[in-house]
Formats: C-alpha cells, structure tokens, sequence
C-alpha cells in the first residue's frame, strides 16, 4: 500500500460495520452452542453447527462485495465449511490470492463462569463480549469480509480472496484435509494466507504468531478390579488405580517441576525464535504470568499470597508456553462426585490427558511414543490403556518476507503507534501446518485477538470489541499491501 492511498478510512469503515452489523451477529452467535463435534458426537441431529454455518454463510451473503462465489460445501460424512471466491479488484492488484481462514465450532462449556455469564449468555461489558465462541473463532469469518469491503469501498487495490472457515477445528480438524484435497485446485496462486485464530501478547500493538505447539489428546485408562470393593477389606491389599496411573504420568513429566523428561518430545529451539522470545519477553515482562487468575491461599488482603508460576522469568515462561512440551489432566473418569463417594477402592481411574508438543515435533510419532511409555511393563501387572483421540503437529513459519514484515509495522504504527510484535502460541491450529504442506510458497499470517485475560476454552471468554477491529483494519492493510 503506498503513502498515497487512503488508508486512514480504512479504520473508521471498519469501526462502523462492526458497531452497526457485527457486534449483533456475534452475540446471536454466541448463543448457539455449536460445540465441535469431538464434544457432540451428535452434532448432525442437534444441528446447531449446522445453525452458526447458516448464519455467517446468511451474513456473508448480504455483504455488498462484487463478483463473490459463496458456497456451503459438505463431503460425504464430514462437517461443512463455507467457501468464498472474490475476485481481485484494482489495476495494481497482485495475481496472486490471499486465503483467510476462520473456524465456527467451538469448545465445549466448561465451569466456572461468574454470575450473570456462561457460554451461551453473551454480555457486554466494558467493550468486552463474553460468551464462548466470539474470540475462538467466530469472529474471523465477519473480521475478513469487513476487511475486503473496507478496502473495496475505499477503491484501494486488492488481491483475490479466497475463504476458508470449517467447523472442526477445535476436534483437530480432522476433516480439513479432504477438503483441502477439493479446494487447494481452486484457491489459485497462494501467495499468503492469514488465520485469525490466535493470540494477543497484549492489547497495545498487532501481534504474529510465529510458531504453534503440537498436540496429542487421549485417555489413560487402568484398571486393578472388576468392581469396587470395601476400601478397608482391600487397603493395603490392591492397589489403587489412582496410585498407578499418578506413577504412569511420572514416566511423562516430572510430578514436582512439570518438566516432560521424554526426548520424544523435545526438539532444539531455532536462533531466530531465541531472539524474537526476548524481545518479546522485554515488551511483555511479569504479564506473562500476572494475566492468569491465580488461586490466594487466605482470604484477608492484607496478607494475601498466591500461587506462583514454574518460573517467574519471562524468557523461559516464554519458551515453556511455545516450545517446550507440557502436559494436562483435562478431565477424569471413575471418580464419584464427592457427595457419594463411599468408603470404596475403586476399580479403575481413567484420565484425558493433553499432550503440548514442541512445533517442530510429529504428532503421531508422539502418540505411538506416548502409548508405548504408558503402557508397558505397568506396576501391579494393572491392565493399563492409552488411546489418542487426535494428535496434530504443530507449526514453525516459514522466514517473513520484507514486505510482509514492512506491512504488519506499517498497520501496527497506523492503528496502535508501535510496530508489530512476534512470538510463539502455545495452541494448536492444524490447519496452519496442512496449508504450510499444501502451499510451501505461500507466506503465513497467523494473528488474532485472544490478548490477556480472554480466556479461550475456559470460563468467561470475552472478545475485546476495540482490538478486534484494530485486527480487521489491520487484516485489510495487509491484504493491500500484498496487491
């Protein structure tokens, strides 16, 4: 985009449609509870993906933006996706086309949320909408037409758009690859695609994701009895499940420090991605551990402690969160809820386990490492199993050519007054590494408005209304840099 071109309007258009248009679509978004259907193995009868597809494809199809193909494709078996074709626009304009990416689905409820929130309750609140969804990703699919039209109703040149929004993203996007298989063909020349699902360091200035870990999601399941049995009959006597899986999980990761010991999932972190961790460890200093609701152990403020971080230095924190593996407990099984929980040893504990994986790591080579370790030789002779749901790799991008770089500052200097920041998601977008496989040529944008506090999969999600169009002017920037 050169100097001369009006690209001061560019945020007020924008500000405008979001205010008028998108904001309402959002909050009727965000009470469909179209959980992926990792989540809703039902979804197809629930139809409420079917519900957040027909309302964007809906909304898109409104937008005034000429010689726009706009289609809801749906494969054999598989979840739908909306696709859309623009045509480039401007006599400048690249021959090359741009895909933007979004996703509809979403995670499932979670608990938690403070009175007068929820998942499918969205509420405004100092210019933050709260409900699930918003942030993770239902916005990208309003964000990128908003962005083109800005630009078309500016007259400013742009590239073929291309659009790609799925519906399984947070179940691993499992079917994206055939869908890729179908459209790649029609997508054209890529010559840069953008993603708007990811993270903010903070609300102050544009930010790239540079990396994204890997992930493998599965249960550990182990059993010791048939049934449950008086716990004072058998203490001492059997073993208790919760006992051998705890003592399984140590083979992965260190009970006292967190620290995955297996070299299977570790990998060397590249220089350039050292260098841009420090410097973003210099702009983001202790809010890279201050921004999570840490738990007080006493109630009176006066000498209130809280827990603490593995680590308070933000270079390592950094680096923990982006390129070192770490493992979760994200839910259990075999346990009764305390209120009937007898005094009984419990036959079997079974847990879902969540894998992060350094970038450059494969996922399945992880899984098979992963249920190999978990399952031989297990203590007691206890009948032990572990079977991954999803295993997706995750991604390093590829070198930024100069002129991108020049675009993301040039936007981040017009909207916030600094330039643009780079660093690494600890989240997973499998899509990122099947376009960087489809399209080895093409440079990658991965951006997005999930800053401090906003909370993606977990209670009280909020989308910063303000940051979200500073994205979407900035996305239209970009796409007009490229022409």
């Amino acid at each position: 985009m050169t100097a001369r071109q009006p690209i001061s309007n560019l945020e007020g258009l924008v500000s405008r449609q979001w205010d008028e248009d998108i904001v309402p679509q959002l909050v009727e978004y965000v009470r469909i509870p179209a959980k992926s259907p990792h989540f809703d193995p039902r979804w197809r009868e629930h139809g409420h993906i079917d519900a957040a597809v027909r309302q964007a494809h809906d909304w898109v199809k409104r937008q005034a933006v000429r010689g726009m193909v706009l289609e809801v494709i749906r494969l054999e078996g598989r979840t739908p996706v909306i696709f859309f074709d623009i045509p480039a626009s401007g006599a400048t304009a690249s021959s090359k086309s741009v895909v933007l990416y979004g996703h509809l689905d979403k995670q499932p409820e979670m608990t938690g949320w403070r009175e007068g929130l929820g998942p499918w309750i969205p509420v405004i609140e100092e210019g933050r909408l709260y409900g699930r969804g918003g942030a993770d990703d239902g916005y990208a699919v309003f964000a990128a037409l908003s962005a083109i039209a800005a630009l078309d109703a500016e007259g400013i040149a742009r590239p073929r758009c291309v659009g790609l929004i799925e519906t399984c993203e947070e179940s691993g996007s499992y079917d994206l690859p055939e869908y890729l298989n179908v459209l790649a063909p029609r997508m054209g020349d890529v010559g840069l695609v953008i993603a708007l699902d990811s993270g903010a360091g903070n609300y102050d200035q544009l930010w790239a994701t540079t990396s994204l870990r890997g992930l493998v999601n599965g249960t550990l399941r182990v059993d010791v009895l048939t049934e449950g049995v008086h716990s004072g009959d058998a203490g001492g006597v059997v073993p208790s499940s919760f006992r051998i899986a705890r003592a399984l999980l140590d083979r992965i990761d260190d009970s006292r420090t967190g620290v995955v010991k297996p070299r299977e999932f570790a990998c060397e972190v590249p220089a350039d991605r050292l260098a841009q961790a420090s410097e973003a460890a210099r702009i983001l200093g202790d809010t890279l551990w201050k921004r999570f609701p840490w738990a007080s152990c006493c109630d009176d403020a006066s000498t209130r402690v809280f827990a603490e971080p593995l680590t308070k230095d933000p270079v390592e924190l950094i680096l923990n969160r982006t390129w070192r593996a770490a493992l979760a407990v994200t839910g259990a099984d075999g346990l009764p809820a305390l209120e009937s929980a007898g005094n009984v040893q419990r036959p079997r504990t079974s847990l879902k386990l969540s894998l992060r994986l350094p970038p450059l790591i494969d996922a399945e080579g992880a899984a098979r490492a992963m249920k190999k370790l978990l399952e031989d030789d297990p203590p007691y002779s206890a009948v032990v199993d572990f079977r991954h749901d999803s295993a997706a790799t995750g991604w390093n991008a590829p070198s930024t050519a100069p002129w991108l770089a020049q675009a993301l500052d040039q936007a981040s200097t017009t909207l916030f007054g600094k330039p643009a920041a780079y660093v690494g998601e600890g989240g997973t977008i499998p899509f990122m590494s099947m376009l960087n496989a489809k399209f080895p040529s093409a440079q990658l944008l991965v951006t997005g408005v999930l800053g401090p506090k906003s909370n993606a999969h977990g209670p009280n999600e909020f989308i910063d209304i303000a940051y979200a169009k500073k994205i979407t002017a900035a996305t239209a920037m970009v796409i007009a840099a490229m022409a």
